[in-house]
């Protein structure tokens, strides 16, 4: 890899730089590669995928000590998504005068829906979409600035559930092992014990051998060191990892990891998780052949398949089966032809979805003045109800009042006439002792 380069570099550097400093010759070509690649500097896309609270973001920040997710960035429970989007973040890494643009490619919402029936689609048009990206500028008569933005590695973040895989981590893998390279991560696996753990990373190989699913390939290397290394990598697969930024003191040395009340579960140390093994395969010894990997086999194989329409015949014979053919398509059109065919096909399904979106737009303009119509018919016959009722209650307070108008005169009638006769009788009743008077004189 280039680190590696880099550190033999310096090594040999300082051993033979007397003897290089007068030598003319083609030993030091590689110092201008060296050189070369140091000024252009380096692209690595790197994907992260899993649920919501797997401390993928947390992990990102361990691996590359850069606050990519700053606290800003909103958790899983504020940006659950009922569908899968994916979104990018750069960042430039800057280390002993090496520059590496870092790609974090982030997946919120899988995992997240009731229904999750083909959540890998947008991740598998995203990884198609920069394999395109590359591909045409490939075919550009410039080709001077060609920018890698394809994903070069897939980090599967597996819940720490003990019982296998899911449907959804077995499909998700068979779709994108053809695509992209894929290593199989335990998240959080300081809530296992260290049997449990083994045991669930036996039934998780067990499981991803019985599905045929590929997972990153590691290189064969002559240098028995090397595969020394690689085949104790190969052991620990799936890496079982624990992300922290918090940095706790242990023992008079400070270091990052977990605080719990039996104890504190380290990031960087071995023996807790296999933090620091996906960390140096990531960026210390197998970043480069990620790179190829992604370039020499997903890539080749995505670009065969695309321009075997127009290189290709596609009659399927055993004589003819996989044989160069003339550069025409199976109903003879020449590769121009058939890519301006293409594009006018494209042309008319987006002109039909813009009639279709049109159409969706104008009934849906119909529904909402349909509703207000009905609202607004609704609200006056409402309003006549309330009418009609009002009416009906000034013509009954009105009937109470003449009949209380009568009730009231007939009252004062009565009243009068018994005033009348009362005052009768006291007339007749003073009469009467004039009278008595008189006949007693």
């Amino acid at each position: 890899t280039w680190i590696e380069k880099y550190q033999l570099y310096v090594y040999f550097g300082s051993q033979q730089q007397k003897n290089l400093e007068g030598y003319v010759g083609f030993a030091n070509l590689p110092n201008q590669v060296y050189r070369k690649s140091v000024k252009r500097g380096f692209e690595f896309t790197l994907m992260v995928v899993g649920e919501s609270g797997l401390g993928k973001s947390t992990m990102i920040n361990s691996l590359f000590l850069t606050d990519l997710y700053s606290t800003d960035y909103p958790g899983p429970s504020h940006r659950i998504k009922k569908t899968v989007q994916v979104e990018q973040s750069k960042v430039l890494v800057k280390e002993g005068g090496v520059h590496l643009l870092l790609t974090i490619v982030d997946t919120p919402g899988f995992g997240d829906a009731v229904d999750n029936s083909n959540c890998w689609q947008p991740v598998t048009d995203h990884i198609d979409s920069k394999f395109e990206d590359y591909l045409n500028a490939e075919s550009r008569v410039n080709r001077r600035q060609m920018p890698d933005n394809r994903v070069h590695c897939c980090l599967y973040f597996i819940a720490p559930s003990g019982h296998g895989l899911k449907p959804l981590d077995i499909e998700f893998m068979k779709r994108l092992h053809e695509k992209v390279n894929i290593i199989p991560l335990i998240a959080k696996a300081d809530t296992m014990t260290p049997e449990e753990c083994q045991q669930f990373k036996k039934q998780i190989m067990k499981e991803i051998q019985e599905h045929k699913i590929k997972i990153y390939e590691f290189p064969e290397i002559d240098d028995e060191e090397e595969m020394k290394i690689i085949r104790k990598i190969k052991d620990r697969l799936p890496l079982a990892v624990v992300g922290s930024n918090t940095i706790i003191e242990v023992s008079g040395k400070r270091v990052r990891g977990r605080q719990y009340p039996w104890g504190v579960a380290e990031v960087e140390n071995g023996e807790h998780c296999d933090f620091t093994i996906l960390r140096n395969m990531l960026i210390r010894t197998h970043m480069q052949d990620l790179k190829d990997v992604t370039n020499n086999v997903h890539y080749e194989n995505y670009r065969s398949k695309k321009l075997a329409a127009v290189t290709y015949n596609g009659v399927d014979n055993n004589k003819n089966k996989g044989q160069l053919t003339k550069p025409e398509t199976t109903d003879g059109m020449s590769p121009l032809a058939q890519m301006e065919e293409e594009r006018r096909e494209h042309v008319a399904k987006m002109k039909k979805m813009e009639q279709e979106m049109e159409q969706v737009f104008e009934m849906k303009v119909k529904e909402k003045l349909q509703k207000l119509k009905d609202s607004e018919a609704e609200l006056k016959r409402r309003h006549e109800q309330m009418k009609k009722n009002l009416e009906a209650q000034h013509k009954e307070l009105e009937e109470k009042r003449h009949q209380h108008e009568e009730e009231k005169a007939s009252w004062e009638a009565q009243q009068r006439i018994l005033e009348q006769q009362k005052l009768d009788a006291s007339r007749l009743k003073q009469n009467k002792k004039v009278n008595i008077f008189i006949d007693q004189q």
